[in-house]
């Protein structure tokens, strides 16, 4: 089964992360990820909605699959995450976020990497969960957060962990709009139309001067905190505090997610 969809509509490609019941990340759909940003960024698409099936966008990392293959999992897992975070915040093209629901840990970060993030109104949350887990972030995905984030909420936002309401996360600069829930795509399509309008070249220019602050320090530093993150994230003591977190949140028998 395909983990990510992506369909037409009109000049808009539409992509669909669709891996049950949570759209948690494993490497199966981080490279299912990325091959679809690739196969945008070399259509003849104008622009692109990311979205997810079900009533979650995205509950980030597959923490049990992380437990369950250890590191040398983590060593295949951990450069395709930063990967698949850097192909969706680099791609030349406009991006839209149609979070249809709860966005947390790496979720949220495919959120921030977005050119513009909408969320529906209810009860879905907003947040990066990395450090309440017990994992440090890679580069890539401090960066996009740094980036996206408002700056006076920025150590707010990644030190405590919190899931934010969409109003709290609009607040924060997680988001730009909250929608009704039955208008999210409709209003993620129109702004995709109203960035198709503009030039490509144009749009690619802006879009890389805006990041380009990002990924020079990632560029610059990436591979020495990639390093030590690597290490983290398989050391015992993380591995505890991850299996801690799955118990405590989701008992032994719950859903894959952060």
């Amino acid at each position: 089964m395909d983990v990510v969809v992506t369909e037409r509509q009109g000049r808009i490609a539409v992509i669909r992360l669709d891996r049950p019941p949570v759209n948690a990340m494993d490497t199966g759909l981080l490279s299912s990820l990325i091959l679809a940003l690739e196969a945008y960024a070399e259509s003849d698409a104008r622009a692109a909605v990311l979205t997810a099936d079900g009533g979650v966008f995205c509950a980030g990392v597959d923490l049990r699959m992380l437990l369950e293959g250890g590191p040398e999992y983590v060593r295949e897992f951990l450069p395709l995450l930063s990967e698949c975070f850097a192909a969706l915040f680099t791609v030349p093209k406009p991006v839209i976020a149609a979070v249809n629901g709860h966005a947390l840990a790496g979720g949220c970060i495919l959120a921030a990497a977005c050119d513009l993030r909408l969320m529906a109104d209810g009860p879905g949350t907003i947040g990066v969960t990395e450090l309440p887990v017990g994992v440090p972030f890679p580069s890539w995905a401090l960066e996009i957060m740094r980036h996206a984030t408002a700056p006076q909420h920025l150590g707010e936002v990644v030190l405590t962990g919190r899931r934010y309401t969409p109003a709290e996360g609009l607040a924060r600069g997680l988001l730009d709009e909250v929608v009704a829930p039955e208008r999210l795509l409709d209003r993620a399509l129109e702004l995709a139309e109203d960035l198709a309008r503009v030039p490509h070249a144009t749009f690619a220019h802006t879009k890389r001067q805006l990041r380009h602050p990002a990924v020079e320090r990632v560029e610059r530093h990436g591979p020495d905190y990639n390093a030590l993150a690597e290490g983290l994230w398989a050391a015992p003591e993380v591995t505890d505090a991850i299996r801690a977190y799955l118990e405590a949140r989701v008992g032994r028998s719950g859903s894959r997610k952060d």
